[in-house]
């Protein structure tokens, strides 16, 4: 039998190896989705290295501990969050519909990423790391701020109540969304996302929105 000459050996394909970026991302990637299957306290990084096939030490390499892909998971979220609301707002005419395409498209992503809210909410991160407290309390504040920005332009446009507050109708809004995806996590597919959503916002909407301009949305 003849032996393989190096042309025959180049046309035997090969795994592409991963890059540690790419790795790293992947491994964020697979925290978020047992998350949501599990809760943030139940995975391991074993259940990590189980799910994409690799040993344990093999996630080690990329981090060093868990906490470390905990934080790596929620600079994810900020990045892809805030890219969602950037582009929502971008397609609006006028602030009140940026509101209104920002709430949809959040949800959206939540639904795309059910791990999101386990991981940005979850109690026994805020307790462990004081860093993992403090990135969650800048992608909450970060919103906040975003939201409330678009409420003071539409205070200034006048398409919302002179009198409005806000700060208060800032974090109204992020209740909101909160309060909608635990009860969908709770209930599942008995309260379906979108639809629930569908419902509350044009509540939300008339409490905030200008007499003079009702018909402006």
């Amino acid at each position: 039998m003849p032996k393989n000459t190096p042309t025959d050996n180049a046309d035997i394909p090969r795994k592409r190896r991963k890059g540690a970026e790419e790795r790293q991302e992947e491994i964020v990637q697979v925290a978020i989705e047992l998350a949501a299957k599990s809760g943030v306290d139940a995975v391991t990084t074993q259940d990590m290295a189980n799910a994409m096939g690799l040993t344990q030490g093999a996630i080690f390499r990329h981090f060093p501990t868990k906490d470390e892909i905990w934080l790596a998971a929620i600079r994810w979220i900020r990045i892809g969050l805030l890219s969602v609301v950037e582009t929502a707002a971008a397609r609006s005419e006028n602030p009140l519909e940026a509101l209104e395409n920002i709430f949809f498209a959040h949800l959206s992503f939540i639904s795309r990423h059910p791990g999101f809210p386990r991981i940005v909410f979850s109690d026994q991160l805020l307790r462990r790391d004081t860093r993992l407290k403090q990135l969650i309390q800048e992608v909450i504040t970060g919103y906040e701020g975003k939201i409330a920005a678009i409420l003071t332009q539409a205070k200034a446009t006048g398409f919302a109540r002179p009198d409005l507050d806000e700060s208060s109708a800032a974090t109204l809004f992020i209740g909101m969304i909160q309060g909608l995806v635990l009860q969908w996590n709770l209930f599942g597919s008995q309260r379906a996302l979108p639809e629930a959503a569908k419902k509350v916002f044009p509540i939300y909407l008339d409490g905030i929105r200008s007499r003079n301009n009702e018909e402006q949305v």
